[in-house]
């Protein structure tokens, strides 16, 4: 019996977890309460920022404010005309930019976000950035993240509850949570992003940067530069969880109209 119950737990789990994707409605995992999932974010985003140099008073780092601080009142606007501010609640939004070479962004649950200096001639101006923090701040608020991770706690720890998890085995978790979160070194078993997520982060993005005011036709260009630099021998970090090829530029493309609906210059 008990052996039958270890079975079904996670099985269970799967069955009643879900929560919808914004856009698509689709149905995703999530067996993470939010409150466990923020307070990890919030610990581990301050972790990274002690051990990382944090740029601050430069034009690049004001614009790295300002650009977040506009997609973030784009994505508040969005989640409130769907009845969906429920989603956002608890975030505590920041916006960093760190001094590192790596060809990089990224944003935890809550509304952290980092952007690495290495990826600032790739994204050229204003409107390139956003591209890239439209993207990043829509894996989030759809929480792919939190979907990989519950797959991950089912997979690689038994289905165990986060809080156990981190009590049982801390270091295993964090580094579940800084792989499904794409920070850092990947670390562990899980895949990048699925093409499902990043066709998702990439509408999600493309509407939030067109709220914003910024030109979505950049998304097309921005990732053009991108397919290029996965021509080398190691492509970068960024594309080793954002997959950059002829399909997604065909897919935005596609998506264009639906995002210029939402874009006043």
């Amino acid at each position: 019996m008990r052996r039958a119950s270890i079975i079904l737990l996670p099985l269970l789990a799967f069955l009643t977890a879900c929560s919808t994707v914004p856009i698509t409605g689709r149905k995703q995992l999530n067996i993470i309460p939010a409150p466990q999932i923020l307070s990890m974010s919030f610990q581990q985003y301050e972790q990274f920022l002690n051990e990382h140099k944090v740029i601050t008073g430069t034009p690049e780092a004001r614009m790295v404010q300002r650009v977040g601080q506009k997609i973030q009142n784009a994505v508040e606007r969005y989640f409130a005309e769907k009845g969906m501010s429920n989603r956002l609640s608890g975030y505590q939004w920041e916006f960093h930019l760190v001094e590192d070479p790596q060809i990089n962004a990224w944003c935890m649950p809550g509304g952290k976000v980092v952007v690495y200096t290495g990826i600032l001639p790739i994204t050229q101006n204003e409107t390139g950035l956003a591209v890239v923090m439209g993207h990043e701040i829509a894996h989030a608020v759809a929480e792919h993240g939190n979907e990989r991770m519950s797959q991950g706690l089912l997979v690689q720890l038994g289905g165990l509850a986060l809080s156990k998890a981190l009590e049982e085995k801390p270091e295993e978790t964090r580094n579940l949570f800084l792989t499904a979160f794409g920070i850092g070194s990947q670390v562990g078993v899980l895949l990048p992003y699925s093409r499902l997520h990043e066709k998702e982060a990439d509408h999600l993005g493309l509407i939030f940067m067109a709220m914003a005011g910024y030109d979505p036709h950049e998304a097309v260009k921005f990732w053009e530069r991108m397919a290029k630099m996965s021509s080398g021998n190691k492509p970068p970090e960024f594309l080793s969880t954002h997959p950059s090829d002829e399909t997604r530029i065909k897919n935005l493309k596609k998506i264009l109209p639906d995002a210029l609906k939402y874009y006043k210059k």
